[in-house]
């Protein structure tokens, strides 16, 4: 009986640093495929990293000749109010399309196309419902200072003097 001589397999010394003890397969090919496909996948990466800011102009310029409108909530004794609830419609529509609620600093925003009046109504718990009117034909930013009246004391006129 003749023994056959059995090939080892053997890599190239350049993939030889690349190819683990514990690899599934230990041959040549499936080294070459793998160091490809990284490549590959670094070169998408870069690409994508490094792409030109185009594409962000796009879908940011949809925006761009919105109108603004900026509203800041006071309480009467001119503390901000937050938590109070905005309402924004046009003022030739019942519906209200935009709401908003006032930050920590009782402030809030819409961006609405310009153009058209709309009204912007102010609700909080304890206060008076505010309306303000809102003119958006020129400029492209209105900003509001709305001091919200409580709902239990008689509003007075300063220096009445006197006892409600």
């Amino acid at each position: 009986m003749t023994k056959k001589k059995t090939k080892k397999k053997r890599f190239d010394p350049l993939f030889e640093f690349f190819r683990h003890p514990l690899s599934p397969s230990s041959h040549l090919t499936f080294v070459r495929l793998l160091l490809t496909l990284a490549g590959l996948v670094w070169l998408a990466g870069a690409a994508f990293v490094f792409a030109p800011a185009g594409g962000a102009q796009k879908s940011s310029g949809s925006h761009a000749h919105d109108f603004v409108i900026f509203a800041t909530v006071f309480t009467g004794r001119g503390f901000a109010l937050p938590g109070a609830r905005a309402r924004l419609r046009r003022e030739t529509e019942k519906k209200f399309r935009w709401e908003a609620m006032s930050d920590h600093q009782g402030e809030l925003a819409f961006r609405v196309p310009p153009g058209a009046d709309y009204e912007l109504t102010i609700e909080a718990r304890g206060f008076q419902t505010q309306t303000r009117k809102v003119d958006t034909r020129q400029g492209n930013r209105t900003d509001l200072t709305i001091r919200m009246e409580s709902a239990t004391e008689p509003h007075t006129e300063p220096g009445a003097g006197g006892k409600p």
